[in-house]
């Protein structure tokens, strides 16, 4: 996405500030941890390098990405700032981790043989972090090779910027699986007593001190997502999407809408179609067919429904019950006051994280209430 402007007209604006104030509202709940934050997929499909640099303002010094390539990237807009890879270190490439002072998170022992070997060819130790498996089953050491890790620790006298695990369902505070992965990472670290701790991502931040340990690091509650189940989302909203009407016509109950003439009007409807469609990440699971319940977007403040097959380009929506005049170019709501990102998700049966990585598409970015003296080059 860029931030010049479309000629179609719409767009996606991101609210700086409220991504501040998120993080400065994580950072308190953190209280003597340090809070660090995820920016990896490009800052959760915000822009990584402007988001980067509001955060770095703000006092946040610890940064995480997936990818090296992410990381180069990050590193051009906050040159000071410690940046973890979380994928690990890729083989062959641990000198352009160092080059780029990106800090590998460590997850097997040819990663860690490597980069020990690295360090030693090179006369001089370059930082990186352990990543154990406490039972998600993904990246990571297992439980079982700590004292071997440990001895080789202590055999080439290098000491890690951290020991890191991940929660699998923190999401649901009440999972028994959070409370097992705590424990075994409380028993890791009896093996590596001196070493920052870090395992809170977002929900975990807000659900007990008890996961907070060194240094936390969330993500999705940075960008105004909602990152415990079942519990009202405390964070500011930093994300609104708007798109406008190509074309209002009335049809009669009986006729059919989209692809595969999979909804059959209920009564006489004014149908207005917008310009967003799967190609823009405006999921198909947002089709309103049959019986089944599909996406919502708003309408001068008022929330309609999607009518049919969500298609590539284009999306019918069914504004009859709209008061106004509504006219093409008008602009629909697809996120913004009135329909969250989570609101999106419940509708396509799937996660925050997915609509904001997703939906861009060809649509500008632009920001708002940009910090003093953040740059967005």
């Amino acid at each position: 996405m860029t931030s010049s402007k479309s000629i179609l007209g719409g767009g996606i604006t991101i609210d700086l500030d409220a991504i501040v104030r998120n993080w400065k509202a994580l950072d308190t709940v953190s209280g003597k941890s340090l809070t660090g934050a995820v920016l990896k997929a490009d800052g959760y499909g915000t822009g990584a390098k402007a988001v980067g640099r509001a955060l770095y303002k703000a006092g946040a010094r610890f940064f995480f990405v997936a990818t090296p390539d992410e990381g180069v990237a990050l590193r051009e807009a906050i040159p000071d700032a410690f940046i973890f890879v979380l994928d690990g270190l890729i083989p062959r490439t641990a000198a352009d981790y160092a080059a780029h002072g990106l800090m590998p998170v460590l997850a097997s022992m040819s990663q860690l043989t490597e980069w020990l070997d690295f360090c030693l060819n090179r006369g001089k130790a370059a930082p990186a972090a352990l990543h154990f498996d406490t039972g998600f089953n993904r990246v990571g050491f297992r439980m079982k090779e700590a004292e071997l890790v440990r001895r080789e620790l202590d055999q080439s006298g290098f000491e890690p910027q951290m020991i890191m695990s991940h929660f699998a369902c923190a999401d649901q505070p009440s999972h028994e699986m959070t409370r097992k992965q705590n424990g075994l990472f409380q028993g890791l670290l009896n093996h590596f007593p001196d070493i920052p701790a870090s395992i809170a991502n977002s929900a975990a931040v807000m659900s007990s001190k008890d996961y907070h340990y060194h240094l936390v690091r969330p993500g999705i509650a940075i960008y105004g997502g909602r990152a415990i189940n079942g519990r009202p989302n405390p964070m500011a909203p930093v994300i609104s999407m708007d798109v406008p009407i190509l074309q209002i016509k009335d049809a009669r109950i009986g006729e059919t809408v989209g692809y595969g003439a999979a909804y059959r009007l209920r009564r006489d409807t004014r149908i207005a179609i917008m310009a967003l469609g799967y190609a823009d990440g405006y999921f198909r699971g947002l089709s309103g067919i049959g019986g089944q319940m599909g996406g919502r977007v708003a309408v001068n403040g008022t929330i309609v429904p999607v009518l049919g097959r969500v298609s590539m380009d284009m999306t019918a929506i069914d504004i009859t019950d709209v008061p106004g005049l509504i006219q093409p170019g008008d602009p629909v709501e697809i996120l913004g006051p009135n329909i969250s990102i989570d609101d999106v998700a419940d509708a396509a049966r799937t996660i925050g994280y997915e609509v904001l990585t997703t939906l861009n598409g060809r649509f500008p970015r632009t920001y708002a209430n940009v910090p003093d003296g953040v740059s967005l080059d």
